[in-house]
């Protein structure tokens, strides 16, 4: 089962050049696998925030959650939410498959996003690793159903009904009239006509991970230092 395990695991991270030396992340191959994917795609997805995503996607592999296939879903709440800072990657073809604005929770800032919570009712947005699950119909439409993976800071997703969805807020058209987008209760909305796609691509086991340079976070996170 182990060698199986690790044949599945070395056949989804090949194209991402990652190797293990004594559990380690290879770091040059990270750095250098960001900027080729950076300056492929070019989407203004920085190389320095993806090689991040992508440490946090090896060592999740690593410890044993087995993503569906490399697909990795990133965003950077650095940017201002007027920017698109949403990007689904392809790392067998190092592409980006979509692009979209999202939204930040109620709390969590205004243009910008400020801070973040794991808390209950705080309708504010979660950082660090998510694994996807399964599509329903709510009060917001087709929804995405996803799992926080790291104790502290996104492990209440579920219990606080942290989906991914649609949204008509989360629009160009919204941005130039607020200077802002609309904001969730935490959730990461997106674009209204990108939402089904974008779900139907990302269902079912793969990751998302929600970045910002928050140093307790990434002091702390146990996939980016593991």
């Amino acid at each position: 089962m182990k060698k199986l395990f690790l044949v599945s695991l070395f056949t989804i991270l090949a194209s991402v050049n990652i190797r293990a030396a004594n559990a380690a992340v290879d770091n040059q191959a990270i750095e250098t696998k960001a900027n080729d994917v950076a300056a492929k795609t070019n989407y203004n997805l920085k190389p320095s925030v993806l090689k991040i995503a992508l440490r946090a996607f090896y060592n999740a592999c690593q410890k044993g959650v087995h993503p569906a296939k490399s697909i990795l879903t990133v965003i950077d709440y650095s940017r201002p939410s007027t920017e698109k800072r949403l990007w689904v990657l392809d790392l067998d073809q190092d592409r980006v498959l979509y692009t979209s604005l999202v939204a930040h929770g109620k709390y969590s800032g205004e243009n910008y996003t400020t801070q973040f919570s794991n808390r209950r009712g705080s309708l504010e947005t979660s950082l660090g690793l998510f694994l996807t699950a399964g599509t329903y119909f709510g009060r917001d439409g087709y929804s995405l159903k996803i799992k926080g993976l790291e104790r502290g800071f996104n492990d209440n997703a579920e219990v606080r009904t942290i989906v991914m969805h649609g949204a008509p807020y989360v629009s160009e058209k919204w941005a130039s009239i607020l200077g802002r987008l609309g904001r969730s209760w935490g959730c990461p909305a997106v674009e209204k006509p990108l939402a089904k796609p974008i779900i139907n691509t990302i269902k079912g086991g793969t990751f998302i991970f929600a970045y910002y340079p928050d140093s307790q976070y990434l002091q702390q996170s146990k996939f980016i230092n593991a």
